[in-house]
């Protein structure tokens, strides 16, 4: 006996199923499997089956199209395809949430795609399949593209790759939650991923915030930024935004000093830090940007870049004690610093495979 996958669409009418099996029962295939992708063309049928070795792919396809079906793809198949569909995407989740990086690899597994790419840019065309292509967005920024020479991609498939992405990006982030940094003059403070329970925390660090401090952050600006967009900062759509808070110490609640925001546009991130000013000139800036720039380039974006104005001195230290090439660009009393990082990962980089 050998293993073979069947791929067939069939009306999506009451009968339909049960009279393609039987076709295949007729010439002593054995059904092992069985998944339905409901699409607009009809019902898909993904078989996997134990064949007669006397059947090949010829004599598959004769019965599939005896039994109604069409649009028929066969291919051999091997012995892991006996692992239980849920079981085995259960087993793709699980080393994705502890390695992040092999995104690209669990959806080549996940679809059988012979070609995976990652872009730092987002996708031009729209989400979705086009026959052999699948076109997927990052949650993390930029944008998977999947091709295979057969058969066509499913909305169902789309549907999985889409939920391991959203999966993948939760688990990226959770690789930079919280952790402890110890600053120059030796205090101590959590730096972590911002949530939206922390926008009372927030605005309290911009009402602590000197107006000089708020008018840098903002370009000018020294009205309190809305709560709505102080929401939007804090989960931004694309992108990262850190706090740094003391650590509350005999059950006081911790008080957030800092915050780093990292917001993508593109295939570049533009960053922008808030320390509140007792904790100015301690090293704080310096430690969020690193780590703004690191998360950065995790993500494959192109370049950093920050809008500063030219009299800010501290920010200007700042940016030349990350050691790392920038360009400057001055309308005013305004200077625009851009940093490189890697233009594009390839889908290698990305662990695509």
């Amino acid at each position: 006996m050998t293993l073979w996958r069947i791929r067939a669409t069939v009306d999506d009418r009451p009968g339909y199923l049960s009279v393609l099996t039987a076709s295949l029962a007729l010439r002593g295939v054995n059904i092992l499997t069985v998944q339905v992708h409901t699409t607009e063309q009809g019902a898909v049928d993904d078989f996997l089956v134990d064949a007669p070795d006397t059947l090949d792919e010829a004599g598959l396809l004769a019965a599939v199209e005896r039994g109604r079906g069409r649009d028929c793809w066969v291919a051999r198949s091997e012995a892991r395809g006996l692992a239980d569909q849920p079981t085995r995407v259960l087993g793709l989740a699980t080393r994705l949430v502890h390695d992040p990086d092999a995104t690209g690899e669990v959806l080549r597994a996940l679809l059988g795609a012979d070609e995976v790419t990652w872009r730092a840019a987002p996708a031009l065309a729209r989400p979705g399949i086009d026959g052999m292509t699948m076109l997927l967005a990052d949650p993390n920024g930029g944008s998977y593209t999947l091709r295979r020479v057969a058969p066509s991609f499913t909305p169902a498939e789309y549907a999985r790759a889409q939920a391991l992405l959203e999966l993948g990006a939760t688990a990226a982030r959770r690789s930079t939650e919280q952790v402890t940094v110890v600053l120059p003059d030796g205090a101590e403070l959590t730096v972590r991923p911002a949530v939206a329970e922390d926008l009372t925390a927030v605005v309290e660090l911009h009402q602590a915030c000197s107006v000089r401090s708020r008018q840098r952050r903002y370009l000018g600006g020294a009205v309190l930024p809305s709560p709505a967009r102080l929401r939007r900062l804090l989960e931004p759509a694309r992108g990262l935004t850190l706090v740094a808070a003391t650590t509350g110490s005999g059950g006081a609640a911790e008080s957030v000093v800092a915050m780093a925001n990292l917001l993508a546009e593109g295939d570049e991130a533009e960053v922008a830090l808030l320390v509140r000013d007792d904790w100015q000139r301690r090293g704080l800036g310096s430690t969020l940007l690193r780590r703004l720039t690191r998360q950065a380039e995790s993500a494959g974006y192109a370049a950093m870049v920050l809008h500063v104005q030219a009299d800010n001195a501290p920010m200007l230290r700042t940016l030349r004690r990350l050691s790392r090439p920038s360009t400057v660009q001055r309308d005013g009393a305004l200077l625009t610093m851009t940093v490189p990082l890697a233009a594009e990962v390839p889908a290698t980089a990305k662990s695509a495979g």
